[in-house]
Order: C-alpha cells, then sequence, then structure tokens
C-alpha cells in the first residue's frame, strides 16, 4: 500500500492502522532483508530498485493468497465458494450481468465477482491468478501461452447512427462506408485493431475518424449525441436501437463478427464452485 500510495501517512490511513505501525513493518521487512526498501522523492516515498523487487514479490503473494481462499471456499461451505471472472468492457458491461444475475439466483451462497478490464489485462489477470478464468475478445496479435482459449460465441459489430445526425439513408455502399466520420476505439487497442482487421478484409479504410474513446459506452455516448457512425457490439446498443435513440446501417451485406474467448491458465485446477460458474457461464454464452 505504500508502493502504491507512495505515503506512508496515507497507506496507514488506507489501512485503518496507526502510522507508526505502518513504519515498523516496512523497517522489519527492511532489516530482515538487509537492504532499503524506500527513499525520499520529495514529499513522497519511492522505491529502490530492491524495493521493486520486494513489491513484486508482496504482490504475487497477495494476489495468490487470494487464488488459494477461493479455491478452498467450497470445500469449506459445502456448494457455496468464491469465483472471481475476468471479462472485457463490453461482454462485462451489456452480456454478463444479467448472466451472473441469474446465476446467483441459483447458487445464493456463492459469491461471484466479475472485473471488467481490457483484454491484455484479463489475461494477464487469469495467468496471474488474480482472475479463475476469463471471457474476453483477442486481437489477432494477442499473446496467449501459458493460456488455455476456448472460443465460445461470436459477437456482432453493426454499423449505427444517432436519429439526430444529418445522415438519413438506411445503407451505405463499402465506397461511402469509407468517407462516413466515425467514432471508434482508440488507436493501438485491442478493439480498435479488430475493427480495422476485419474492415480490411472487405477493402475498407476508413477516412474519417473524427473521435476516439477507450471504453464502448463513451462511443455510443458520442454517436447518440450526433458525433458520426460507429461499429458497437449489437449487445451493447439493443435499449438504444428498440428505443430508437440509435438506428441501424445496413452495409451491403458485409458481416463483421468478433470471437469470443473463454480463457483459462493452463494446469489451473479450479475448485467445483468455480468449475460449475464456468460452465454455467459458458452455456449462457454459448445460447
Amino acid at each position: 500500500m505504500v508502493a502504491e500510495l507512495k505515503s506512508i501517512s496515507r497507506a496507514a490511513e488506507r489501512l485503518n492502522i496507526a502510522q507508526p505501525v505502518v513504519s515498523a513493518h516496512l523497517k522489519s521487512l527492511a532489516d530482515k532483508l538487509g537492504v532499503s526498501l524506500t527513499e525520499r522523492s520529495g514529499r513522497r516515498i519511492a522505491l529502490t530498485e530492491e524495493g521493486e523487487r520486494v513489491y513484486q514479490w508482496a504482490h504475487d503473494v497477495v494476489i495468490r493468497t487470494h487464488e488459494l481462499e477461493r479455491e478452498i471456499a467450497d470445500t469449506q461451505r459445502g456448494l457455496a465458494g468464491k469465483a472471481k471472472v475476468g471479462a472485457s468492457m463490453t461482454l462485462g458491461s451489456y452480456v454478463l450481468p444479467s448472466i451472473i444475475a441469474s446465476i446467483r439466483q441459483r447458487y445464493p451462497q456463492g459469491e461471484i465477482s466479475v472485473q471488467v478490464t481490457t483484454p491484455i489485462l484479463a489475461t494477464d489477470a487469469v495467468l496471474q491468478g488474480e482472475c479463475d478464468f476469463a471471457f474476453t475478445i483477442l486481437d489477432p496479435r494477442h499473446e496467449i501461452a501459458g493460456l488455455e482459449v476456448q472460443r465460445v460465441r461470436d459477437e456482432q459489430l453493426i454499423l449505427v447512427a444517432s436519429n439526430n445526425s444529418g445522415l438519413k439513408t438506411k445503407s451505405v455502399s463499402l465506397e461511402e462506408l469509407a468517407e462516413l466520420p466515425f467514432v471508434t476505439a482508440q488507436l493501438r487497442t485491442p478493439r480498435r485493431e479488430i475493427e480495422e482487421h476485419l474492415l480490411m478484409e472487405f477493402g475498407v479504410s476508413r477516412n474519417q475518424i473524427v473521435m476516439e474513446f477507450g471504453h464502448a459506452e463513451a462511443i455510443k455516448q458520442a454517436v447518440r449525441a450526433g458525433a458520426g457512425v460507429a461499429f458497437l457490439f449489437q449487445s451493447s446498443v439493443n435499449d438504444e436501437l428498440a428505443s430508437g435513440l440509435l438506428r441501424r446501417l445496413d452495409t451491403s451485406g458485409m458481416e463483421l463478427r468478433v470471437p469470443v474467448y473463454l480463457v483459462r491458465r493452463k494446469h489451473k485446477k479450479l475448485a467445483k464452485f468455480q468449475s460449475m460458474m464456468l460452465d454455467e457461464i459458458t452455456q449462457a454464452l454459448s445460447n
């Protein structure tokens, strides 16, 4: 906590313990290792090179401890247990909540936590043990060493515009598509890489990227405000399409489908409750 907050006093406040106790713990650990772990950097606390190594060790210990606690929880409480699920942003924001809520009704004593993040951080969390498994999109260059990857469904990207925009057409050709004002994900993000890769398969290179955002919800809100058009996962705009806030533009037979994968760490043994949750969520996503 000292490393993350760069302050002994703030760490003590966050942990709800006295400041001298935090200082004593730091000193005890430094004395035991025989090295200095921290140093002053202006008014803040900075880590020494040795302190950085100890921090990484401590971070791994905490994550592995939480992982172990989740794995043994259902052996202590019968069918109850704990599972932590990673998810890419659109999936975690628009698809998984209703699925998890439904599962929770059938297993009311279990604890299910969903960590919504970027695809790269989701797979990293699985590798490190921070998440038991994850459901995510993967860009074509995604590193999956040490992971088991299983395709579970496809998400469709559809072109949408605001009913208040100046674009009145119901469909666009591939040539017209290249000239539309686009709101999209930030450059070099997995979401953007996937979108560009799929469009290139149809020979489409967009000439007008007017806005970039880091989350699908921000892209959607910009389109609703009339900033331009966007390719969004259909699951993220179903409510807006139904209410008329957004409308779908036909793209002349061009269909963009993005695979969603179940990601697990190789050789990780799931506890009974975690295995049940994996099967339940996978089945729900596959339907």
